[in-house]
């Protein structure tokens, strides 16, 4: 149980949170003309599945992992993915992409009648799986990002925090059952209170 908002302090600057680890992807374009962040995306990711704290998401989004290192990787082989963000086990952020840029997260893809989430979302990845508890730090740190965005891009009211299943449900479950969406919303609410 957590026993409170820790209070990360996170700011953005031109797109970037600068309190996290910059990890250029080519894995981006531009948003459409007019087009503004107005949902958030919650993901999983593990690479393999299941192995922490390696550099296999990061390579993979940015175009440099090794297809052969691991039997898995010929399923995702050729893959040409990324996220906004990446929070992993111990609560640090790596930014692949700008938030004022579009992320290939989300894939095919609807939230309220309209295709295309990339084009009009942020994609955050949260190092795990469907099926293992989160960390605590992961919950925290995503609070203290999710109330950072907010400020920034104003469409994204709580009402539009999703999971990728929520916007793929015949393609994805992340970020899974192992997600308690109360615990992170709690946080929320408490982030909110601090801000």
């Amino acid at each position: 149980m957590d026993r409170g908002f820790t209070g990360e302090d996170f700011t953005l600057a031109g797109g970037w949170l600068q309190q996290a680890r910059r990890v250029p992807s080519p894995n981006f374009g531009p948003r459409p003309a007019g087009c503004v962040p107005r949902l958030l995306v919650v993901h999983n990711i593990s690479l393999p599945p299941g192995q922490y704290g390696g550099d296999h998401i990061e390579r993979l989004f940015t175009n440099c992992l090794d297809w052969d290192e691991h039997p898995f990787f010929a399923g995702i082989r050729g893959a040409q993915v990324s996220a906004h963000l990446l929070i992993r086990r111990g609560g640090e952020v790596v930014q692949f992409v700008s938030l004022a840029d579009r992320a290939w997260h989300a894939g095919q893809s609807c939230y309220a009648g309209q295709d295309n989430c990339n084009d009009f979302s942020i994609g955050i990845e949260l190092e795990g799986t469907d099926d293992e508890a989160y960390t605590g730090a992961q919950y925290r740190v995503l609070a203290a990002v999710t109330r950072t965005i907010q400020a920034c891009y104003t469409d994204i009211d709580d009402s539009r925090i999703v999971g990728h299943s929520d916007i793929a449900p015949d393609r994805k479950t992340d970020p899974g059952p192992a997600f308690d969406w109360n615990r992170y919303r709690s946080l929320l609410a408490v982030a909110g209170e601090q801000g």
